[in-house]
């Protein structure tokens, strides 16, 4: 039988690489240059040190457009609220990956609704659909593609 994973998962590497080029272009850029401003990441969590408030929100979006340029989908960013006050502001990006099981359960209820003929079970972190026609299969990730889920989706090992 015909079957397809739905998975989020974010390459560590490029995740790396996103970062490594953000920390690049605040030493280049006139207005961050000689600030305590910098990323950091840690275990998909990506650390900013930055002089203000106003500072970290400019890093914000200098690391939105990188991982942009990296191919890497910006709602699995996860922004936190900036700490601390006087001279640094610290403020964490956390990078989700895995579906949470309400997800999950609401990606399936969208299915079902759908009557397309597949079934999709949980596995862990992902889902699992399985159906007798191909068709049926892309016309199921048609529509999880066209509804609006802010996370960002993978289909993968497509099986015949």
């Amino acid at each position: 039988m015909p079957t397809f994973d739905i998975v989020s998962e974010i390459d560590t590497h490029e995740l790396s690489n996103a970062v490594d080029q953000a920390n690049r272009e605040i030493a280049t850029r006139f207005d961050l240059k000689g600030s305590a401003s910098e990323f950091e990441l840690d275990d998909k969590v990506v650390k900013i040190t930055a002089d203000s408030a106003f500072q970290a929100k400019q890093l914000v979006d200098i690391l939105r457009l990188k991982l942009v340029k990296r191919e890497i989908d910006i709602n699995c960013m996860d922004i936190q609220e900036a700490e601390g006050s006087g001279k640094i502001v610290h403020q964490k990006v956390i990078i989700r990956e895995g579906i949470e099981q309400a997800l999950s359960k609401k990606i399936a209820k969208i299915i079902k609704d759908a009557k397309i003929k597949v079934q999709t079970s949980i596995q862990g972190e992902k889902l699992r659909v399985t159906g007798k026609k191909r068709d049926d299969l892309q016309q199921a990730i048609q529509l999880i593609k066209q509804s609006d889920l802010e996370w960002p989706l993978q289909f993968n090992n497509f099986r015949d």
